[in-house]
């Protein structure tokens, strides 16, 4: 995850000085870089967050934004740049859910690649029945990209009931927990008091949200939806989907890597993409000129 420049900002020092107000020490994590230092769940979910909130910042004005959206911890950024959550408030929640999040444990993901959704689905509800353990679908990321998550022994089962059934390839990720799933039910409840204790507001544009792939427009509908996001699935590919339904002509990923952008052409080929993961590649991003 870069660092440079980006650690320079007002903001970023505005968002480190937050986070440390918070007993975490994010500056070192960033400077040092490495993947090791930036892995855990309680600095990498705050990272993560800086980095896009800084990237944003240093967008020029002028861009006709129709929605935004984020996959994960991402949405909070996304909530930043829609005008819902200040900064520092979105910095105080992602801390007290990643430090929810980590203290779940019990269990683990996995990315099933090249089997849909509806079969990756049906392998899950086998296993769940047949073993009695939790095992749910986590991430629709896009076309054959779909993550388990659940315990060990029920990921382990539907990896296998799925390669007997034609997937492509099941590969572990290097989680602490089984995020976005039932087992996450406690650490969700424990974040629900900071959540209800921040300010949020109704967005400028709308935020289209993970676990409906809808629109939020208000912040009644923003703060409900993120309530049921560490236990419900990411429905990333419909998110995409329905940020073109609502006009969008260009996809901006804002943040580092260009993961989003890869499943942005394939849920939707041709679409016209960006990626700003760099101050540089933020401060030159141009809005698209409109057609005749």
């Amino acid at each position: 995850m870069a660092s440079g420049g980006v650690l320079e900002t007002q903001i970023a020092r505005n968002l480190l000085q937050e986070a440390s107000r918070l007993g975490v020490d994010l500056e070192a994590a960033l400077r040092n870089g490495n993947d090791a230092s930036l892995r855990p769940t309680e600095i990498a979910q705050p990272a993560l967050l800086l980095v896009e909130c800084v990237l944003h910042s240093a967008i020029p004005f002028g861009f006709d934004i129709v929605a935004v959206a984020g996959h994960s911890v991402g949405e909070y950024a996304a909530c930043v740049a829609a005008g819902a959550l200040s900064p520092p408030d979105a910095m105080s929640l992602v801390i007290e859910r990643s430090r929810a999040m980590a203290s779940m444990r019990h269990g683990t993901m996995s990315a099933f690649l090249g089997m849909s959704a509806n079969d990756v689905g049906t392998v899950c509800d086998e296993v769940s029945r047949t073993t009695g353990e939790v095992i749910a679908v986590a991430n629709l990321n896009g076309p054959g990209q779909v993550v388990v998550s659940g315990t060990g022994r029920a990921v382990a089962a539907a990896a296998s009931l799925a390669r007997e059934r034609g997937l492509r390839r099941a590969m572990s990720l290097n989680v602490s927990g089984a995020f976005h799933s039932p087992l996450m039910t406690a650490a969700a409840a424990t974040f629900d008091a900071a959540l209800d204790a921040t300010d949020l507001t109704d967005p400028r544009v709308p935020v289209v949200c993970n676990v409906d792939a809808q629109p939020a427009y208000d912040a009644v509908a923003l703060r409900e939806r993120l309530r049921r996001q560490l236990t419900e699935p990411v429905r990333w590919e419909d998110c995409v989907r329905s940020m073109i339904d609502l006009g969008t002509t260009r996809l901006v990923e804002v943040g580092p890597g260009k993961v989003l952008t890869g499943l942005a052409r394939r849920i939707v080929p041709g679409v016209e993409t960006a990626s700003v993961d760099t101050l540089d590649s933020a401060r030159e991003l141009v809005p698209v000129e409109p057609t005749a």
